[in-house]
């Protein structure tokens, strides 16, 4: 029987509202939640489509007890759960399948809010997020953290937390706009050096590296958290600025001289310099292209733009770290590293140290 593809969050939320939340309410009266689908997941980002759907596909949610509730009533809860919710909801199974010799799982977690956050970033944001804490967590946790949907926050900090982490504060802000200029002056002249020597493969490396970057920008000036790699170029496209710098990176990804793949990059870089001036948190930095030393490229000398934001710092802890580091997502490329605690905070204070 064919099934109607629903994306994950409209079907979270029916299932919340349909099935569970009844069931809560019938069996534990008084006893006070919150509910959302956050995490991991296609559908948690809103990038789902039926093809998502071919593996482990279905409703599912977090329920959030608070730390006294959590111990009188998650081990009767998940019983109660596991007996009176339905097979399906809405033609999809509400149970994980078997793995070995394990029976069929449910789809619902119980979990303390304060716990999910430091099982899922490795702080609480309502203990306060430290300077660490934003320079140790990739994008993409950050991203799951505050993406999907709560579907009732009736512990009032669910909330609360997710706007803690909404954004960057300014002065950290700064700091990653500033490296990630610096990321884009290292290697901007080498499309057009690769390319002169006759090496059109390694040119055209270059320009995805800076292209990659020039991106990052682009959601760091939108203050958008990008996420992993497989949805970066989407996530890119809902962007507002992707109509005007998207066609250039694009040009210069698929032209066939370095000479062009130079010019349409360059074009670019410009384009994404106008953003940051325009976004006054800086002093303004002239953004045409200009001559790299002696040689036939034409390239932004980015770091003006890295130097200018650093120099707007003004929270001393900030200012003090290093300039040639950044975010972990500006110094480690490992998806096993940026994809799962504790590896991205053990690799933060391995460098830290």
């Amino acid at each position: 029987m064919a099934r109607e593809f629903v994306p994950g969050v409209e079907l979270a939320r029916g299932y919340y509202h349909d099935i569970v939340r009844p069931i809560l309410e019938a069996r534990f009266p008084g006893v006070e939640h919150s509910a959302a689908l956050l995490g991991t997941g296609s559908e948690v980002l809103g990038f789902d489509t039926e093809m998502s759907t071919d593996h482990s596909w279905g409703p599912r949610l977090v329920l959030f007890l608070d730390e006294h509730d959590i111990a009188r009533h998650r081990g009767e809860m998940l019983e109660r759960l596991a007996s009176e919710l339905p097979e399906t909801y809405r033609g999809w199974a509400t149970r994980f399948p078997p793995v070995d010799d394990a029976p069929p799982s449910q789809r619902v977690q119980v979990v303390v809010v304060a716990e999910w956050f430091e099982q899922n970033l490795g702080f609480d944001p309502l203990d306060g997020v430290s300077v660490f804490d934003w320079v140790s967590t990739p994008t993409q946790l950050l991203l799951a953290a505050t993406s999907g949907e709560v579907f009732h926050d009736g512990l009032g900090t669910l909330g609360l937390r997710r706007r803690a982490l909404a954004w960057y504060p300014h002065d950290v802000w700064l700091y990653v706009i500033g490296c990630q200029w610096r990321r884009v002056w290292q290697e901007e002249p080498f499309v057009g050096r690769t390319g002169e020597v006759g090496d059109d493969l390694g040119s055209r490396l270059v320009a995805g590296r800076v292209a990659r970057d020039l991106m990052r920008l682009c959601f760091l000036l939108e203050r958008r958290y990008p996420p992993y790699a497989k949805w970066f170029g989407s996530a890119f496209n809902r962007l507002d600025c992707a109509g005007m710098v998207g066609p250039r990176l694009s040009r210069a990804l698929t032209a066939t001289s370095w000479q062009r793949r130079e010019a349409e990059l360059g074009a670019a870089a410009e384009q994404v310099g106008n953003l940051h001036n325009r976004l006054g948190i800086t002093k303004p930095v002239e953004s045409s292209l200009r001559p790299f030393y002696s040689r036939p490229f034409l390239v932004l000398d980015s770091n003006r733009f890295a130097e200018a934001a650093f120099e707007a710092i003004a929270d001393p802890e900030v200012a003090a770290l290093p300039r040639n580091v950044g975010a972990i997502d500006q110094w480690v490329d490992s998806t096993d590293v940026l994809s799962a605690l504790p590896r991205p905070r053990r690799a933060a204070r391995w460098l830290a140290e």
